[in-house]
Order: C-alpha cells, then structure tokens, then sequence
C-alpha cells in the first residue's frame, strides 16, 4: 500500500512539474512574442524615419535639379544672345572695314582715270609715263602700309610653300636646277600669310 501511495504521489508531482514547466514555457513564449513585436515596432519606426528622411532628400533634390535646370537654360539662352550679337559685330566690323578699305582706295582710282584721260589728250608720253609710275608707286605704298607685301621668286629656290610652278623647263647651267628662272605673276603676302601664290617658271 505504501509503494502504491508513493507512485502515485511521484506521478503527481511529475505531473506538477510538467504543468509548472509548460507554464514557464508559454510565459517565455509569451515574452518571446511582446520582444519580438517591441523589436519590430522600433524597426517599423526607425524605417518610417528613414524614409521620412529620404523622402526629404528627394525634394532637396528635385528642387536643386529644377534650379539646375532653370540655371542651364537661362545659360544657354544667354550663349545663344551672345553668340548672335557677336555674329552682327563680325559683320558689321568686315563691313566697316571694307568701307574703309574701299575709301581709300578710291582716289586711286581718280588717279588712274586721270591718267587714262591724259593719255587721250597729252602729247607729252614721258609725262605720261611719270604720271603712271606715280600712281604705281602711291598704289604700292598703300599696300605695304595695310601689311601687303610681294613674294620674292625669281632666281629662288622653288618653295611649293610659297610658289606655284606652272611649268618646267631645262636649266642653263647646275645653278638654275629648281630655281625660279621666270615669273609669270607675282604673288603676295598678308602678314606673312599667303593670299595669292606667284606662278613661277623653274628650271629643271
């Protein structure tokens, strides 16, 4: 009787235990569950923040693109302004150059057309032919004084950097070979730079 009473008892406190144990182990559980939710609520928080954040960044963003923006095509009007104006100064400035250019050559032409009229009337031809080295010799001048100047070939080494040969013929003597032994127009410079080649003759 005695061994059947303390059975029983063991059962019941086995049984006590379990109960006591599944007890702490649904509070645990339970803990477990109000961590877990705490824990996501904070990251559900911290990611509302973040986004908050980023949401912020994003208009700071979008507001500097638009000032970018409106910067870039207030440039690019401005360019296209000054890029037109100084397109109409080059040409008013070739304009009034010509002009000028144009102005002073004019009474060349007066001299020119005196002298032609000369010609018809004088009987005196050395006059004549002074009067017409003059204007030669004025015209000259001018154009050496507007950075005009000629181009030396004759009796040169062909340069085809500054001659054009038209033609070649046999040389005289050794000396001659790819020298310029005629010129058939003469060529200028404009400030040292070619604006019209001479047309040379050289010996080969």
């Amino acid at each position: 009787m005695a061994g059947r009473e303390n059975n029983g008892g063991s059962r019941h406190d086995q049984a006590g235990k379990k109960k006591h144990i599944s007890k702490q182990n649904d509070k645990a559980g339970q803990e477990t569950d109000h961590q877990d939710k705490e824990k996501l609520q904070e990251e559900l928080k911290a990611f509302e923040v973040k986004s908050n954040d980023l949401q912020a960044e994003l208009k700071i963003f979008e507001e500097k693109s638009q000032e970018l923006h409106d910067k870039y095509l207030r440039l690019s009007a401005e360019f296209d302004n000054y890029r037109k104006r100084t397109l109409k100064e080059k040409t008013e400035l070739i304009k009034t150059a010509s002009e000028e250019l144009i102005i002073k050559i004019i009474p060349f032409v007066d001299d020119i057309e005196r002298g032609i009229n000369a010609v018809k009337t004088s009987q005196d031809v050395e006059a004549v032919k002074e009067g017409i080295n003059l204007i030669y010799g004025r015209f000259r001048d001018f154009l050496q004084q507007n950075g005009v100047k000629e181009i030396e070939a004759l009796n040169q080494d062909f340069n085809t950097d500054f001659h054009e040969a038209v033609t070649k013929v046999p040389a005289s003597d050794e000396l001659q070979k790819g020298k310029v032994v005629d010129v058939i127009e003469k060529g200028y410079l404009l400030h040292d730079k070619v604006i019209r080649y001479p047309k040379v003759v050289v010996g080969e």
